[in-house]
């Protein structure tokens, strides 16, 4: 049973850890997202979607580590992981192992990897086939969408500035605070991937799983701080 959706971004900047002095710049994003995260803490698992070069999985089983952006932070997908850390996870799979290792530390959390440049009817058919799964369980479980808006949004943004990528993260925020999946469907996936709007193949996902709209709606945090659109919410079936 699908209790809610929860989406929240995927910068490494999360972390404190990672931060350094710059640690409170990031105050009110990494708040939202915990506390988005712990509206879904009672639930046994999370099903977890995010974007990558390739399609991939990753189980609850699975440790993880951020060395690779900076700091040796270990997180676990769930409570009977086991082996040493990987440093190689899909930062998807890091964000969601920090989010329940600190929210949720019951959950277990599977992680569905879609390809950047998976087309729209693929993303459809994915949140259709995982949202029968979240029906089919007699257990509570929540879905955590994790994806970034376009990253070309100033000029110090990683992908510098387009002046295309404003009126496209318009409507993105549009299309999430109105709990409307059409809108996100309606996302043009080559004019996404001009923007570096990599969390494109994602929130068609979330659309999927939805098909209608969902019957509450809250957004926690909407912003560019760094030219990054960064969007946290929540979508209740």
């Amino acid at each position: 049973m699908l209790t809610a959706a929860v989406f929240v971004p995927s910068p490494p900047l999360l972390v404190p850890e990672l931060n350094g002095l710059a640690a409170g710049e990031t105050d009110e994003l990494r708040g939202a997202a915990l506390a988005a995260a712990s509206e879904i803490a009672d639930c046994t698992h999370w099903v977890v979607v995010g974007t990558g070069p390739t399609a991939g999985r990753v189980a609850s089983t699975a440790i993880g580590t951020f060395r690779g952006y900076g700091a040796d932070v270990r997180v676990d997908l769930g409570p009977d992981a086991t082996g040493d850390p990987d440093p190689d996870l899909p930062l998807s799979a890091l964000i969601a192992g920090w989010l329940r290792d600190h929210a949720a530390p019951t959950v277990r959390a599977e992680v569905h990897i879609v390809p950047i440049d998976a087309g729209r009817d693929e993303c459809t058919r994915l949140g259709q086939r995982l949202r029968a799964g979240l029906d089919d369980a007699d257990t509570p479980r929540g879905l955590l969408v994790i994806a970034d808006g376009a990253a070309t949004l100033t000029a110090k943004a990683p992908g510098a500035f387009d002046a295309r990528a404003e009126a496209v993260e318009t409507d993105l925020t549009a299309a999430l605070g109105a709990g409307d999946p059409g809108a996100l469907t309606a996302l043009d996936p080559d004019r996404c991937a001009e923007l570096l709007l990599d969390g494109r193949a994602a929130w068609q996902v979330l659309a999927g799983v939805f098909g209608a709209a969902p019957s509450a709606v809250k957004i926690a945090y909407s912003g560019a701080p760094y030219g990054v659109g960064y969007h946290v919410g929540i979508w209740r079936p």
